[in-house]
């Protein structure tokens, strides 16, 4: 089954801005410590969207697991890696190891067995991995691939979370559980960055920043998950998902064409490793959908 041309583009079209938005976070943080940064978005995400939007019909601790995760934790350590530690084109391709932590943490948890392919796709994407923790240097510091591995286990804790909530508003969920991301990150940033740091932050950002900043929350947040949300709520997860494998793509392509970012062969072959891996995962649901 596929999609229909509009929504195909529609689909294209978020995968496209959260591909992208891995650029928009380096413009970002050349001005904005990077908890600071953090903070600003899920603050941004909360505010005013909250008035619009009805909280949704989730216990308050699942909100508070799932912002804590996602905002301390994913965009946390994801945003102090970019700092100096890995480039957006990597950190594009090595966040999707999400795929992966989501399924450990479900087979630990609720008891699922791990199939052949997922064990096979598993190791595809973790020869890519190494090939970037051998071959990254400066583009990928042993430092920086932890710090990124970290955001996706963080993040594959909160769609665990997000599982637990059921079948929900899942831009809801964003919007109202970005509320608890931003007092750890904010004392997270106090704490590490300092006052000073963050005043200075402040104080160097100019329009482009802010508009870095509003993109992070509005665009890839808030639209991002709203289209996402309503194109699984009228196609299988199975036709829809693959999609997301562009995402890789789109921030590696636009650390390119921005910022220069080099593409030599061996990061290529990296990338086809880890998006071959996450494809292969995708191949049983696929299977799956057509009887």
């Amino acid at each position: 089954m596929s999609l229909p041309w509009r929504h195909a583009l529609l689909a294209l079209a978020v995968v496209a801005v959260w591909g992208s938005n891995f650029v928009v976070i380096k413009i970002a943080l050349a001005a904005l410590p990077p908890l600071t940064l953090a903070a600003l978005r899920f603050a941004l995400a909360f505010a005013p969207a909250a008035l619009f939007i009805a909280r949704p019909a989730v216990p308050w601790r699942l909100l508070a697991a799932y912002g804590l995760l996602i905002g301390a934790g994913q965009f946390g350590l994801l945003f102090v890696a970019m700092t100096r530690h890995i480039t957006p084109g990597l950190a594009s391709l090595v966040v999707q190891t999400q795929v992966f932590f989501t399924i450990a943490l479900a087979t630990l948890a609720q008891g699922e067995r791990l199939r052949a392919r997922q064990g096979a796709a598993l190791v595809l994407a973790g020869a890519g991995l190494v090939l970037i923790g051998v071959r990254g240097g400066g583009e990928a510091t042993p430092l920086g691939l932890a710090l990124v591995l970290g955001a996706a286990l963080a993040w594959a804790g909160g769609n665990t979370v997000s599982r637990r909530a059921g079948r929900v508003n899942m831009l809801a969920v964003v919007v109202w559980s970005s509320v608890f991301a931003v007092p750890p990150l904010l004392a997270l940033s106090l704490l590490f960055e300092g006052p000073q740091a963050v005043a200075a932050g402040l104080a160097r950002a100019d329009a482009g920043t802010w508009a870095a900043v509003a993109w992070q929350a509005l665009g890839n947040s808030l639209f991002g998950y709203a289209a996402w949300g309503w194109l699984l709520a009228r196609h299988p997860a199975a036709t829809v998902a693959p999609t997301a494998l562009l995402v890789p793509v789109f921030g590696m392509g636009a650390s390119a064409w921005w910022l220069h970012e080099p593409l030599p062969a061996w990061k290529l072959g990296a990338a086809a490793l880890v998006v071959g891996g996450l494809a292969l995962n995708l191949w049983p649901g696929r299977a799956a959908a057509r009887h």
